[in-house]
């Protein structure tokens, strides 16, 4: 078998081989990602379903199980691994993630540090920003975050693309080999204070900084820090809001929200008029699972005469 250029595997723009990871789409609240194997079988709620199946599919093809239950065979897009990626720490979300790759201006060819690497999300989506010929280094000061980092990479096809090492930045700062080649940088860090003056030496001209903090206390050490090699320093906070819309009434709906407790009271109204019968109309509310804050995000570019 030939080998699969990277740049193709990022594309999924081929059908599904021995050795592939696919995100198997099971409903929309249950996703999990498998290795494909020509003798390896998955069985869950909708029958059993063999990987020899589904090798020569597309990506996103449907694929039924001895019963007649079916599955969805989706790419391992870095939007689907950020929901099934195993949580080694706490990660960033699609929302956060979608406003750091724009604001650190992360386009092909760029050269990206990150500190840590944690679970790999963010590193995921900055990998796929900067291929097919730029690069990412991210480090984690924790040996098995980082050796397990690695072997996600490997099986999301970006190795390649991303270079992970081991090391305690906020003791250390980066790699001295590195100065002056990043286009941007990222940190996620305690004490993101203690890596800002490295990061300044990483940058070319221009360079741009983001560094997330969960605590608004951390935000303010690290922008005084910023103050000194840094201008156009800019905090943010990405509030995500998911809301469900539908047709139908409002006394059904109010049913459906307290699990049908009260349903009994409002099948009928004073006047015994069924409330199902009456008329529809498109409503939409905020999705109570939504999730709230998750950090901060400060955003600097490197002064000209640094």
């Amino acid at each position: 078998m030939l080998p699969i250029d990277p740049a193709q595997k990022l594309s999924f723009n081929r059908r599904i081989t021995n050795g592939d990871l696919v995100i198997v789409y099971e409903r929309y609240d249950s996703m999990k990602s498998v290795k494909v194997s020509e003798n390896g079988v998955l069985q869950n709620r909708f029958g059993v379903f063999k990987h020899s199946d589904w090798i020569g599919k597309q990506f996103g093809s449907k694929v039924f199980s001895n019963k007649g239950g079916f599955i969805y065979l989706l790419a391992p897009t870095p939007e689907l691994w950020t929901l099934v990626l195993s949580h080694r720490t706490q990660i960033l979300y699609i929302a956060d993630i979608s406003f750091v790759v724009m604001y650190l201006e992360v386009v092909p060819g760029c050269v990206v540090l990150e500190s840590g690497t944690g679970s790999g999300s963010l590193t995921t989506s900055l990998a796929r920003a900067v291929a097919p010929h730029g690069h990412v280094y991210t480090f984690d000061f924790h040996e098995q975050r980082a050796v397990s980092a690695r072997e996600d990479f490997v099986k999301t096809g970006l190795s390649d693309l991303v270079t992970v090492g081991v090391r305690d930045m906020q003791g250390e700062g980066f790699p001295n080999e590195l100065s002056g080649k990043a286009d941007s940088i990222f940190l996620d860090l305690p004490q993101p204070w203690l890596a800002i003056p490295s990061a300044a030496k990483m940058l070319q001209q221009d360079g741009v900084l983001c560094s997330f903090s969960p605590c608004i206390e951390q935000v303010q050490k690290s922008c005084e820090t910023l103050k000194s090699c840094f201008t156009d320093i800019r905090t943010f906070e990405v509030l995500l809001h998911a809301y469900e819309v539908r047709e139908g009434n409002l006394g059904s709906w109010l049913d459906s929200s307290d699990g049908g407790k009260t349903c009994k009271k409002r099948q009928r109204s004073t006047n015994g008029q069924d409330q199902n019968s009456r008329p529809q109309t498109i409503m939409a509310r905020r999705n109570g699972e939504a999730r709230g804050h998750t950090g901060y995000l400060t955003f600097a570019r490197l002064k000209c005469n640094m």
